[in-house]
C-alpha cells in the first residue's frame, strides 16, 4: 500500500501544477493548452490534477487568483516604498515599464483570459472582474492620497498602457501614460 500523501506534498504538488498551468496559459493561451500538456509540464498524473481541480475552468480560476495576489503584491511593494503621494502614483508606471520589458510579457493575463473564456465562463468572468476591481481599488487609494480628483483617468491610463504594451510588445506605453499622469497631477 502506498504511503499517504502529506499536506506538505499536496501543497507542493498544487503549487507545481499552478506554476506549470500559469506558464503555459500565459505563454500560449488557455484554449491552446490541453490538460495533457499541463500534466507533462507539472509532472503530475491527470488523476491527481483532477483531484485538485475538477475541471480546467477551476484550474484557470485558481491560476488567476494566485497571479492576482502575487502581481498586485509586487506592485504594492514597489509603490509603497515611495513616501510622496504624487510620486507613488508615478511609481505605478515605473513598475509597469519594468513589467512590460520582462521577457515573455504577453499583456494582462486577465484581459487575455476574458478574451478567451469570459463570454462562456461565468467563473472566469467573475475572477477577471474581481481582479480588475481590486486593481482599481488599489490604484484609487494611491491616487486619492494626492488629494486630486483624477482616480478614473489614472486608472484608464494604467489599463490602456497594459493593453497597448501587450499588443505592441513595446514597453513605451508605460512612459507615455506616466507623462500623461504627470500632467493630470500638475506641479507639486
Amino acid at each position: 500500500m502506498p504511503a499517504p500523501i502529506t499536506d506538505e506534498r499536496n501543497r507542493l504538488d498544487r503549487e507545481a501544477l499552478l506554476d506549470a498551468a500559469e506558464g503555459l496559459f500565459y505563454e500560449r493561451g488557455i484554449q491552446a493548452v490541453g490538460m495533457d500538456e499541463v500534466r507533462a509540464a507539472s509532472g503530475l498524473p491527470l488523476k491527481r490534477i483532477y483531484r485538485f481541480f475538477a475541471a480546467k475552468e477551476d484550474l484557470v480560476v485558481a491560476v488567476l487568483k494566485r497571479r492576482d495576489r502575487r502581481w498586485r503584491g509586487s506592485l504594492a511593494a514597489h509603490v509603497e516604498q515611495v513616501p510622496d503621494p504624487r510620486e507613488r502614483v508615478l511609481a505605478v508606471f515605473d513598475w509597469l515599464a519594468k513589467w512590460f520589458a520582462e521577457p515573455g510579457f504577453r499583456g494582462c493575463a486577465w484581459v487575455n483570459a476574458y478574451g478567451e473564456l469570459g463570454p462562456s465562463s461565468e467563473a472566469v468572468l467573475a475572477e477577471v472582474r474581481s481582479h480588475k476591481q481590486a486593481f482599481h481599488d488599489q490604484i484609487a487609494v494611491w491616487v486619492r492620497a494626492t488629494g486630486l480628483p483624477v482616480v478614473e483617468p489614472v486608472i484608464l491610463l494604467t489599463e490602456g498602457a497594459i493593453v497597448t504594451a501587450g499588443i505592441s510588445g513595446d514597453p513605451a506605453p508605460a512612459r507615455h501614460a506616466r507623462a500623461a499622469v504627470v500632467m493630470l497631477l500638475g506641479t507639486p
